[in-house]
């Protein structure tokens, strides 16, 4: 495809050293310095992603949740399942919930299960890192710290980003002493371009530099969190046994084919790797590149096959230690077929999802080295700034990941210990005749892994160059109305004269960042406009052999006999 509906507003990288893509610099730059000082992919993604709980503390932090897709050189696969949990005290009626139907369904009395303590889930970040550190990373555990640390205990800019999220979270972090201290000095929200330093934080973080995640999940910093859970109003549930107990899942891949490519994705309580493939099935029937990107024929199958995965996604998902997911049957060519069969022509009257909550903050890192090892990660403390208060003494932002269970009692996603809510994160990989060739993904809630779906068909069916695939204009729906970005506008009338109730929205998910992998050992990586996504690609490398100084003259001949 050569000439795009669209203009892109970034430039990817193309290097043969290691690639780098998250959404700020400076994780970027962490994840970069990793690869320069000889460590490998997983160090890469370690360092970055402790690098953005200081820079992008809105989205993501030790006490959060989140996926790591891991593919190293020699084939291993792998997902580190460290999505948060509900604690052993937890029970189906800890929230009186405020309604029975309509937008507020998922919403507790008083916001218990949004702000605060009583909002707290049993965090897995800090040991999902360690873990998938401890087993595949080449350097220290020290060494990968290290950025974070310094870039907390020094400062680094505030980016309009982050600004702007703590201006339109004012009320609830200035209830907060802690976080009215670090956000709010001098009672005014901390500007772009100030420095902001996180003193309590870099000392938190070199308490785990020394002694991992049992810092945060038995140790000093697990016990800082727990006495938070019984101060003030708003108590909360989470115990020290808790998060001793934590335990990252090691789950093993979903593979699905679309056009000669193996579709790789995590599996339940994930959704991406159930139901991109069962997406993919369902357009493999149909001449995608033939109706062109973005027409409006384009735009509703999308749409149609949207709306059908979300459906499925409804009836069927879940923890699979909590629910049997019919993985197999929703990742099938029958299945396929049927699911084709419910396509309309038109849209007909719009329909009603089941309720349902997913924040749209989070974060993604997508890094690979020169030694054919890849990651891609999301992970979240889930809402903004998560549970809107700062752990005293810490400067931890712990998630509020009880909002995404169902307060009422005797439903799918009501609390039961131990039970992990579905998720939408899409961390994906992309094979074809068993080698990479790209991998990718985005935060953005409910809105991810349709998301990705998009960027795939854009990759494979579209044949876009990276930057195209990640910056095009996206659609997304549950059932209801269908939100379309900008770049799609012109096409509301025809998509409202085909039934569909139709909202023009500045952007869908988040910001998406990809990495390509070339036959000639050349990756490209690339980040979208949806964020402060950055690439830094490595290129060059050691002398040639032999090489060890400068000569000012000509090598001597050895003296004869």
């Amino acid at each position: 495809m050569t000439d795009l509906p669209f203009a892109c507003e970034k430039t990817s990288a193309t290097g043969s050293g290691g690639m780098v893509v998250t959404n700020h610099p400076l994780g970027t730059a962490a994840g970069a310095e990793m690869l320069a000082a000889g460590g490998n992919a997983v160090d890469a993604a370690v360092a970055a992603l402790l690098a953005l709980t200081v820079v992008e503390p809105m989205m993501v932090g030790i006490a959060g949740g989140g996926l790591s897709h891991l593919r190293m050189a020699d084939g291993t696969s792998v997902v580190f399942d460290a999505l948060a949990q509900a604690g052993a005290d937890m029970h189906p009626a800890i929230y009186t919930p405020v309604a029975d139907s309509g937008p507020t369904y998922m919403d507790a009395a008083e916001r218990r299960n949004l702000v605060g303590p009583s909002s707290v889930a049993v965090p897995g970040n800090l040991a999902g890192w360690c873990a998938m550190h401890a087993r595949f990373g080449r350097l220290p555990f020290a060494d990968v710290v290290e950025p974070a640390i310094r870039y907390a205990a020094r400062g680094f800019q505030v980016t309009p980003y982050l600004s702007g999220a703590i201006a339109e979270n004012a009320a609830d972090l200035m209830a907060d002493p802690a976080a009215r201290a670090l956000f709010f000095p001098g009672d005014t929200h901390v500007a772009t371009g100030a420095r902001l330093v996180m003193a309590d934080y870099a000392e938190s973080l070199r308490l785990i530099q020394q002694q991992g995640a049992a810092a945060l999940h038995g140790g000093e910093l697990g016990a800082a969190l727990v006495a938070s859970m019984a101060a003030g109003e708003g108590s909360g549930w989470i115990t020290l046994e808790d998060l001793r107990r934590y335990a990252p899942v090691e789950r093993a891949p979903l593979v699905g084919q679309y056009r000669g490519h193996d579709i790789v994705g995590p599996p339940p309580p994930a959704s991406s790797g159930v139901h991109i493939p069962q997406m993919l099935n369902m357009l493999a029937a149909y001449d995608i590149a033939g109706l062109g990107f973005g027409t409006p024929a384009a735009l509703h199958l999308l749409a149609e096959t949207i709306r059908i995965a979300f459906a499925d996604r409804r009836a069927y998902s879940g923890d699979p230690a909590f629910v049997d997911v019919p993985v197999d049957r929703l990742m099938s060519a029958a299945h396929a077929a049927a699911c084709r069969a419910q396509i309309r022509a038109g849209a007909g009257g719009p329909a009603t999802p089941a309720p349902g909550r997913e924040s749209q903050d989070t974060t993604h890192i997508t890094i690979a080295d020169r030694d054919g090892n890849i990651v891609s990660a999301t992970h979240t403390i889930n809402g903004l700034f998560g549970a809107r208060y700062v752990v005293p003494g810490t400067g931890i932002l712990p998630n509020n990941y009880m909002s995404n269970f169902d307060p009422h009692p005797g439903k799918a996603l009501s609390v039961v210990p131990g039970k992990r809510v579905p998720t939408s994160m899409a961390p994906m990989i992309i094979l074809r005749d068993g080698k990479p060739v790209y991998a990718l993904g985005l935060p953005g809630g409910l809105r991810i892994f349709p998301s990705a779906l998009q960027a795939i068909v854009n990759l494979i069916d579209h044949r876009m160059p990276l930057q195209a695939a990640v910056e095009a204009p996206r659609i997304w729906t549950q059932g209801a109305e269908v939100e379309v970005e900008q770049g799609h506008a012109a096409q509301q009338s025809a998509l409202e004269a085909m039934g569909h109730e139709v909202r023009v929205m500045p952007h869908i998910g988040g910001g998406m960042n990809a990495i390509a992998f070339r036959p000639d050992g050349q990756m490209e990586g690339a980040a979208c406009w949806r964020a402060d996504g950055t690439v830094a690609a490595l290129a060059g490398g050691p002398a040639r052999p032999g090489i060890r100084f400068w000569p000012d003259r000509a090598p001597e001949k050895p003296a004869a006999g």
